[in-house]
């Protein structure tokens, strides 16, 4: 290298040497009250969640023993059959009533609706995670008893999106692609 080369190598290294050295308490001071602000919310949200009151939980059945299903209006029980890893939990359902029921033949996810016709339920087909998802949305009558499937869905974010006079009209999506299913009750 030629001498003036190394000048401007020593000059530009003095600068950045400098540059650095004036703007490193800034940094530091930055990650410090970053960290700060980080503790104090994560304070104030503990705080917060202490003083919600314990009627606007939702209840979850994960024990178990026979619990309320919650959304049920206190008319179904559920025991947790198996809990699939990273996913949802598959429940044995019955009747609070005592009446014996052919919703204790089959496996059900926690996702219940009430309709006028009766209870839309999602009956899991299968239980071994690589045939997942795979459930039928069906229409529990209570009166007479009756378990109806309406349509299969093969994923686990599905809803009732709108009602016509005698058509339901579900709403799916699995991570990829979406679509809709039109169903006559």
């Amino acid at each position: 290298m030629n001498k003036l080369s190394i000048l401007f190598h020593h000059i530009f290294r003095y600068i950045w040497n400098g540059i650095f050295i004036i703007s490193y308490p800034v940094l530091a001071t930055f990650g410090l009250l970053f960290v700060g602000v980080t503790y104090v919310f994560s304070a104030l949200s503990k705080l917060l969640t202490k003083i919600r009151p314990n009627a606007d939980k939702v209840p979850q059945v994960l024990k178990s023993s026979w619990e309320i299903l919650p959304n049920t209006h206190d008319f179904l029980e559920a025991k947790v059959y198996k809990q699939i890893m990273f996913g949802p939990a598959c429940f044995q359902l019955r009747r609070k009533d005592g009446v014996p029921s052919v919703l204790e033949d089959h496996i059900f996810g926690g996702k219940v609706r009430f309709i006028d016709e009766g209870i839309l339920l999602e009956k899991w087909n299968a239980l071994d995670s690589k045939d997942l998802p795979d459930f039928d949305i069906c229409l529990y009558d209570p009166d007479y008893d009756k378990l109806t499937a309406l349509t299969n869905i093969k994923c686990f974010d599905w809803h009732l999106s709108e009602r016509e006079e005698n058509k339901l009209h579900f709403k799916w999506f699995d991570g990829t692609q979406g679509g809709e299913v039109k169903v006559a009750l």
